[in-house]
């Protein structure tokens, strides 16, 4: 294609050479800059790509895309942009023919649900005979492809590149998650969402090299709002004037309020031997009863996102319920049915605040006992080891203190600092470094009416030791004790 048609919907300036001429790629990472391609210079947290526009021109690159002065061989086009963030995610839409407006675009942003929310969405539309694509913190999904997941939002050549993909694949819609970070960074850039979803906001990812502060993350994440057709809102968050200020999108509401376009009523929890869930009654827009094998208000929460959004495409309540009724998603309050006479289940929560909420809404089950297991990271904050202990002592009756990703810190230094917080609260606690170890442990002293969490990993399946990711996927670790049937059954 020619470097003008790439180009085409970016503001821009050519301060050198001219945008009649053939380009053969577009890249971002200058390991992979080609003769005739486009290197466009991004600004990132490690490196500058402006300091390697010499090496475009020793490889022959076509043009470059800057928003700073550089200086380069005269045989390369010089694209000068306010922010080459922006243009890439412009230009990777045109180089990949726009597929965006061949699919329906769905994005959900929020502090926390948008994983689940998604698998929901996909579930009831794959059911509908809607093909759907998913892009989100787990993985990536294309029709029956999956591909392991590195940023909960992927750069913007990576999403126009993978919505190609659907579209070459039949898939009709696309439903992903969409970080602040991704919205900040103008990585769902150069395409326009059909449906916006907020689920609710807390305070989280507010640090150097994230959100300088509360409102810096509030906005970003309001950004998406900006970006598409028809926004969806959880009418019950505090934060919801603040999100929906400078909206452009038609409005749709969901939750509690009686105020809500869609409103969960008579809500009530359940245990079926060992599988934890929550029923209501949905009225508004839909009026249906809706049950869902996964614990808690969030559920509630989690699923009437994911009705607000697929009532738009007609599809019928009994296939909402029976979509809802099978969905499980992987380290997300995962309930594995190990025992009728006790609960297991597996989640990500891996720090203070969601680490709370998880436990909170467990002990409105009212368990005979509640035990949590978890580890803290390595190299991360000693502060969440501290804050995580406290909770865990104060909400559950047994921590079970063991190893998450150590990373390069000792195994055994970590769990030091989190039995320092346990020790703030008067829960009972035991420290087993080995993980694996202490799953056994968790489950062969598991007593009738027992609610286990095992904490912190969710969906990932390695620990990281000292630079080096080795393969632990704790549903293995949890079969192997199984297998050995040293528990109540």
């Amino acid at each position: 294609m020619k470097l003008s048609d790439l180009i085409q919907g970016i503001e821009y300036e050519c301060v050198q050479g001219d945008v009649d001429r053939e380009i053969t790629e577009l890249v971002y990472d200058s390991r992979k800059i080609v003769a005739g391609s486009v290197f466009v210079c991004i600004c990132g947290a490690v490196s500058d790509g402006h300091e390697y526009v010499s090496q475009a021109s020793e490889k022959g690159a076509a043009a470059v895309i800057v928003q700073k002065d550089v200086q380069v061989d005269d045989s390369v086009a010089v694209i000068r942009v306010e922010n080459t963030r922006l243009a890439l995610a412009e230009a990777s839409a045109a180089y990949f023919g726009h597929p965006a407006r061949e699919l329906t675009t769905i994005g959900i942003t929020g502090t926390k649900g948008k994983t689940t929310a998604t698998y929901m969405v996909r579930s009831i539309l794959e059911h509908s005979g809607y093909k759907t694509g998913l892009i989100g913190t787990i993985e990536m999904i294309i029709r029956d492809e999956t591909i392991p997941a590195a940023n909960t939002t992927p750069e913007s050549y990576v999403i126009q590149e993978t919505f190609r993909k659907m579209v070459d694949a039949g898939c009709k819609c696309v439903v992903m998650e969409v970080s602040s970070q991704g919205l900040m960074l103008h990585r769902v850039g150069g395409f326009v969402f059909d449906y916006g979803i907020f689920t609710n906001l807390e305070p989280d990812h507010i640090g150097p090299n994230e959100h300088r502060d509360l409102d810096d993350y509030i906005y970003c994440k309001s950004l998406l709002f900006r970006q598409c057709r028809y926004g969806i809102f959880n009418a019950d968050d505090s934060h919801l004037e603040q999100i929906m200020e400078g909206h452009t999108c038609q409005v749709e509401t969901y939750g509690f309020s009686e105020n809500a376009d869609l409103r969960a009523q008579g809500v009530h929890l359940f245990d079926k031997g060992g599988v934890l869930g929550v029923a209501y009654h949905l009225s508004g827009k839909l009026d249906m009863d809706v049950e869902i094998d996964i614990p808690g208000k969030f559920s509630v929460y989690n699923s009437m996102t994911a009705i607000s959004i697929c009532r738009h495409f007609g599809v019928k309540p009994e296939t909402i319920k029976a979509s809802l009724a099978k969905i499980h998603v992987k380290g997300r309050v995962e309930i594995l049915p190990v025992s009728s006479k006790f609960t297991l289940m597996i989640d990500y929560a891996h720090n203070a605040m969601s680490l709370e909420s998880l436990l909170t809404t467990l002990k409105e089950y009212q368990p005979k006992r509640l035990v949590c297991l978890f580890g803290c990271g390595g190299n991360r904050s000693r502060d969440r080891r501290f804050q995580m202990g406290e909770v865990s002592s104060r909400l559950a009756d047994l921590t079970i203190v063991t190893s998450d990703n150590p990373r390069n810190e000792d195994p055994q230094a970590i769990v030091d600092d989190i039995i320092t917080g346990v020790k703030k609260a008067d829960g009972e606690y035991i420290s087993i470094v080995d993980r694996a170890e202490a799953i056994r442990y968790a489950i062969e002293h598991a007593r009738e009416g027992d609610v286990i969490v095992l904490a912190g990993k969710g969906h990932e399946d390695y620990q990281e030791i000292c630079g080096k990711k080795y393969h632990m996927d704790e549903r293995e670790l949890v079969a192997d004790v199984v297998k050995d049937g040293n528990f109540i059954r």
